[in-house]
């Protein structure tokens, strides 16, 4: 059986993070600081995928992190005619 994660940002998130040289303490410190009061708990669950992530959280992710809202998704080609079948990959596949 696949498993469908909750999300496709948490994999970008965590890269992004990663090349600011930022920890999840300090990217949920900053988090809290704009205005989405988030634990590193429920960062970390994020960026595992566990946790669904609202449309409205993305500006909060986006503003923190320094970087456009595309910059949080995968390269995904909206074009794709077989777009729902990407999408569906890449909600049950890793990254």
């Amino acid at each position: 059986m696949k498993t469908r994660y909750r999300n496709i940002i948490g994999p970008q998130v965590r890269k992004i993070r990663y090349q600011r040289g930022m920890t999840q303490e300090q990217l949920a410190i900053k988090l809290q600081m704009a205005g989405y009061d988030r634990s590193r708990g429920t960062l970390a669950k994020i960026e595992a995928r566990l946790l669904w992530v609202g449309d409205h959280e993305l500006f909060f992710f986006a503003k923190v992190l320094g970087v456009p809202l595309s910059a949080l998704f995968p390269p995904i080609n909206p074009q794709d005619p077989d777009l729902h079948e990407t999408i569906d990959h890449l909600m049950t596949r890793r990254f």
